[in-house]
């Protein structure tokens, strides 16, 4: 009698039998900003990055090069983040924090959208991958900082009125010529002149000749 083979199963690909799923090729959006006078390092930043995304084996989607001073509106990573809300890339790599928020309010506001669209964010400089579960719980204390940064700017504020008034300085919005029509009108009965009563008042010539209906 021929004898029966059994049939042989093919390998599974997996461990413990099960297939691995293959893994996600992200599409990279690259951001690089420098200040208006140190442009030079611009080519340093993007290059470090394309080196990154190539070792993640990251498809580079796009590439944003931003010059700009101060804590001016980023006009070019406005591009990025319309590009994460069409769903155009899965990551957004960045050399350094502080290129890409404006401050750490900024960076939260930010983060937090990009998490909303499941993009993930990486910062070279920092080792921040939010593409982790480790780097998604280390962004929680971002959110600490920025609290504590609007404490910060509430209790400078504070502090600014508080030292006005104890140096005489009138807050708000300074009171119109109309508030004192009655006054204006009482000065220029008894003599004195329009520049004297602007000056007494603190209001301009111009207002005192307003209310008194004069042209000159």
């Amino acid at each position: 009698m021929p004898v029966k083979r059994a049939s042989r199963k093919p390998e599974s690909p997996g461990v413990f039998g099960q297939r691995r799923n293959q893994p996600k090729m992200f599409r990279a959006g690259l951001y690089a900003r420098v200040s208006t006078n140190d442009q030079q390092t611009l080519p340093m930043q993007s290059r470090a990055m394309r080196e990154y995304a190539a070792r993640r084996g990251w498809t580079i989607a796009m590439q944003i090069r931003e010059v700009g001073s101060g804590a001016a509106q980023r006009q070019a990573r406005e591009k990025l983040l319309e590009a994460a809300r069409r769903r155009e890339i899965d990551v957004v790599l960045v050399w350094r924090l502080d290129r890409w928020g404006r401050s750490v309010t900024d960076l939260l506001a930010t983060l937090q959208e990009l998490e909303h669209l499941g993009v993930g964010f990486v910062s070279l400089t920092e080792a921040l991958d939010l593409t982790t579960p480790a780097g998604r719980a280390m962004a929680g204390l971002l959110a600490v900082f920025a609290e504590f940064e609007r404490d910060i700017l509430r209790e400078r504020v504070r502090a600014g009125l508080a030292h006005a008034r104890q140096n005489g300085k009138r807050l708000g919005r300074p009171a119109t010529a109309a508030a004192h029509a009655a006054e204006v009108r009482k000065l220029h009965r008894a003599g004195v002149s329009k520049s004297e009563i602007a000056r007494r008042l603190q209001i301009g010539r111009t207002s005192v000749r307003r209310v008194l209906g004069v042209s000159r």
